[in-house]
């Protein structure tokens, strides 16, 4: 019999494809926006970098609010605050602000730190067996959130007199949308404040294998996901000269891949584990840039950028389940603000030096240049899943001895 998802789940996933959508309207209007508005040329994607360095700044604040006050005060907070933040951002294109919209860009990277909480709400919710089930549910928001922010954005593009300022008031609808869905969540047990008296210091923490694991697969899933994804506009428009309609088909054909193997993923770890998925994911990047690196057709900017969303969504989702083995209850905001932040950091790093990278080495350079962070990852995973198969060895060994 299947177990049924706690009704958190399916409501963090349908807000998720509502807020989530900041990030692909800020991605497709930023640049173009940015380019209208600002002082220089050089200075057109600023706005789009600010929505990254945003989230990486904010992803610690966020995580520690809601370690003071609870998951659905924090959500609640963070949506009626996003509001504000999307109307700034409406006014600041009305009036020509460039800088004040890059700040306000900016501070939308603090709703992209809280919707990154909700999959850790997500497996707050249920037994640690349908964790990975969990987890995956509520990243299937992003398949939406892909289309939905684009569509938004070209149906505000009119709304004023002033084209695109109209798109951030409906972004600021769909965060009312989320507001109001958010108000139906439920703390659960483990969600609740809880004495930190009683846990270890981080030090501790960090000690064991499976905190590195866990970190590093989202850690490195990120880095070179956002480092070839972002380079991948310059290198086959700007640099191969395919067109834009080919080059947005690429990018929405790699996002929907992100997302849709979470219909799966829970199937694939209990069939094959955490491990043998994580290991999958990095030999899909291996792939990737083995596809990538061997030409310039469509064909291989296609393959390649769907095997990377694939590479990633395995690498992420695995290393969210194994993270809440590394922690007591009592710990998990700490641990998790140390994930969020070496995760959306590395990130923000990865895609502000990816255009440079691309320009000053070349695309078929770069690509090579992630094959030693992925070829470590891979280490990292083999040396503790020899550590984990040794260990049980020993405990067997232990109960059983030999006569």
């Amino acid at each position: 019999m299947i177990k049924k998802l706690h009704p958190n789940v399916w409501l963090l996933a349908v807000v998720q494809a509502l807020m989530m959508s900041t990030g692909s309207l800020v991605v497709f209007v930023g640049a173009i926006v940015g380019a209208k508005l600002a002082p220089v040329e050089k200075l057109a994607t600023l706005p789009v970098a600010s929505a990254t360095i945003g989230t990486a700044v904010t992803v610690v604040p966020v995580t520690l609010l809601m370690q003071k006050i609870g998951r659905k005060s924090s959500f609640l907070i963070i949506s009626f605050f996003s509001i504000l933040v999307a109307l700034l951002a409406s006014y600041a294109v009305y009036n020509h602000e460039f800088y004040l919209f890059c700040l306000s860009i900016f501070l939308l990277g603090t709703t992209m730190a809280c919707v990154m909480q909700f999959r850790f709400a997500a497996i707050e919710s249920v037994s640690s067996e349908l964790m990975p089930r969990a987890a995956a549910t509520v990243l299937l928001g992003g398949i939406a959130a892909a289309f939905i922010g684009p569509e938004m954005a070209l149906k505000g593009k009119d709304l004023l007199d002033v084209p695109f300022s109209g798109s951030f008031i409906l972004l600021g609808v769909l965060y009312l949308m989320g507001l109001f869905l958010l108000t139906a969540f439920r703390n659960t047990e483990s969600g609740e404040n809880r004495e930190v008296s009683n846990a270890r210091p981080l030090k501790v923490i960090a000690g064991q294998a499976v905190f590195w694991v866990a970190i590093l697969s989202a850690v490195i899933g990120y880095v070179v996901m956002s480092f070839i994804m972002t380079a991948t506009p310059i290198s086959m428009h700007v640099m191969d000269g395919h067109s834009l309609n080919h080059t947005k088909w690429v990018i929405q054909s790699h996002i929907v891949a992100m997302f849709l193997p979470s219909v799966f993923t829970s199937w694939i770890i209990n069939r094959l584990g955490i491990t043998k998925m994580m290991l999958t994911g990095l030999f899909a990047y291996l792939i990737c840039i083995a596809v990538a690196w061997s030409g310039h057709h469509l064909v291989n900017y296609w393959v390649s950028l769907v095997l990377l969303g694939i590479g990633w969504n395995f690498l992420f989702i695995g290393g969210t389940t194994l993270l809440p083995q590394s922690y007591e209850p009592e710990e998990r905001f700490k641990v998790q603000a140390v994930n969020e932040f070496l995760v959306f950091g590395s990130q923000a790093v990865a895609a502000l030096s990816a255009g440079w990278f691309v320009f000053a080495v070349g695309w078929e350079i770069m690509l090579l240049g992630t094959i030693p962070i992925i070829l470590i990852q891979i280490a990292v995973i083999l040396r503790w899943h020899l550590m984990k198969r040794s260990a049980v060895k020993s405990s067997r060994t232990t109960q059983h001895p030999q006569q």
